[in-house]
């Protein structure tokens, strides 16, 4: 596993602190525009994902890259993840490895 670059679990409530770094996070497909994605954060916002791959609409997708500004993500890599996921528990994990357990993510 490269630990060179680590990436971030993120929700988009604290994407702002990650500008210019590698990150990861899930949204919600609401809509594809032809090589972006318009989707919803696990805490309710809406994202951009630039370069993202073609996911059915309502399916759930992991993305891993770089945070260009407080609302969109460049990918790199991005994984359907199908309709069945649980927001709440990954908002969660987001929140735990922003503060309480930081240091167990990075």
């Amino acid at each position: 596993m490269d630990t060179s670059s680590p990436a971030a679990f993120v929700n988009a409530e604290n994407l702002s602190m990650f500008v210019g770094r590698r990150v990861r996070t899930v949204v919600q497909v609401q809509r594809n525009e032809g090589g972006m994605v318009v989707g919803q954060s696990t805490d309710g916002h809406q994202l951009t994902i630039k370069s993202a791959m073609d996911i059915p609409v309502s399916h759930f997708m992991e993305v891993y890259g770089i945070v260009e500004n407080t609302q969109t993500i460049r990918a790199e890599v991005c994984t359907d993840f199908g309709p069945n996921f649980d927001p709440k528990a990954f908002d969660g994990l987001c929140k735990l490895a922003s503060d309480k357990f930081k240091h167990l993510f990075l």
